[in-house]
């Protein structure tokens, strides 16, 4: 495999956007929880702007951030808290009730720190100007927060679906390149006289690979229907390249009913041989190593790397295309990185493990 992925070309079809279904984010997943808290604080230095004098210097504007701050960082953190909670409530629940269960909870937490902050500002606070805040202008930020923050994350969510469509696109038009399916009927055609049993397991294989592939593939998968239809693309390839092929599988330790989003290694296994063990003059290694540390899956994939192959140029579509399918999925969770460590060549996904009880219904998890 190399870095670039020549099998992958940028295609000139445009497919009409898939359907968008509004869903609330994962207050649970930690780029969520990053994306709030600046979001939120980027509103607590603009009410400290607001409430500084104009003609102050930038001690004024500093007093008031750090007087909103006493209150609105415990407000922020226990909202994260909260809402994280909340969660198995807010995966129960359609679209809109559960913006109103959020503002509803949002609204209970503002009353809940206005009284702190009735107690704790006058304290803390210099002069009379300092302690002025009306119980309207609290409310008021607690609700504008809210509804920014969620429309942030609906608007970013449809910037992202148009990553569905090319995802759907790509396992379409350009997951298996057309020198693998002519190979591969060749391979068969040359089984049916003397191994009619085996040429069958390769056109049922064959078949199966492409049922998958043509389907639409936004929902997330099991991870084992996902090994299952690496295991049958790798049979294929065997029976082409015969002992040229290795495959070392290392997955005692996979979560087996973790979903994942689908067709998230058999493409890289596909680069794995077409750049890796096709250009081996003898034999090559394919190594496949899935684990778990924690709440954390590790996938590991290695093969061989050859610099000099005139297979090595092209893009990083594959790549750039799983990448971003994790990003949609799993924001910050996830990770995707490859690396060429001598004559191998890695890469590396790190993704959480993920149950079906765990994801919206109406989600378009991909």
């Amino acid at each position: 495999m190399s870095i670039n992925d020549p099998q992958n070309p940028p295609t000139s079809l445009h497919a009409p956007q898939l359907g968008y279904t509004p869903r609330l984010p994962d207050f649970c997943n930690l780029g969520i929880m990053l994306r709030l808290l600046v979001i939120v604080n980027f509103f607590v230095l603009a009410a400290a702007l607001v409430r500084a004098d104009v003609g102050a210097d930038m001690s004024g504007l500093m007093r008031q951030f750090l007087l909103i701050s006493i209150v609105a960082q415990p407000a922020i953190i226990f909202s994260l808290v909260a809402t994280c909670a909340a969660k198995p409530l807010f995966l129960k629940l359609a679209y809109w009730r559960g913006v109103s269960a959020v503002f509803a909870l949002e609204c209970a937490i503002g009353a809940l720190f206005w009284y702190a902050y009735l107690a704790i500002i006058p304290l803390v606070a210099t002069t009379d100007s300092d302690a002025q805040m009306s119980r309207m202008q609290f409310v008021v930020f607690f609700v504008v927060a809210t509804a920014i923050v969620l429309f942030y994350f609906d608007l970013r969510a449809r910037s992202l679906s148009p990553a569905l469509t090319e995802a759907r696109l790509q396992a379409l038009q350009a997951r298996i390149r057309p020198h693998f399916l002519f190979n591969s009927i060749n391979a068969v055609l040359s089984l049916i006289r003397d191994e009619p049993k085996r040429a069958e397991r390769m056109l049922e294989d064959m078949a199966e690979l492409f049922r998958v592939l043509m389907a639409d593939n936004r929902q997330l998968k099991p991870l084992e229907d996902e090994v299952l239809l690496c295991r049958q693309y790798l049979e294929i390839e065997q029976i082409r390249l015969g002992d040229r092929l290795k495959i070392e599988w290392q997955i005692d330790d996979m979560p087996a009913h973790a979903l994942v989003p689908p067709l998230i290694l058999q493409p890289l296994l596909e680069n794995a041989v077409y750049h890796g063990i096709e250009p081996q003059p003898g034999d090559g290694l394919l190594s496949i190593a899935i684990s778990t540390s924690g709440k954390q899956m590790h996938i590991v994939l290695t093969n061989p790397y050859h610099s000099e192959s005139t297979h090595v140029s092209g893009n990083h579509m594959a790549i750039a295309n799983i990448k971003e399918r994790l990003q949609l999925h799993f924001d910050a969770e996830a990770s995707l990185r490859a690396d060429i460590k001598g004559a191998q060549y890695i890469v590396r996904i790190n993704m959480p493990v993920t149950l079906a009880s765990s994801t919206h219904p109406n989600a378009p998890t991909e």
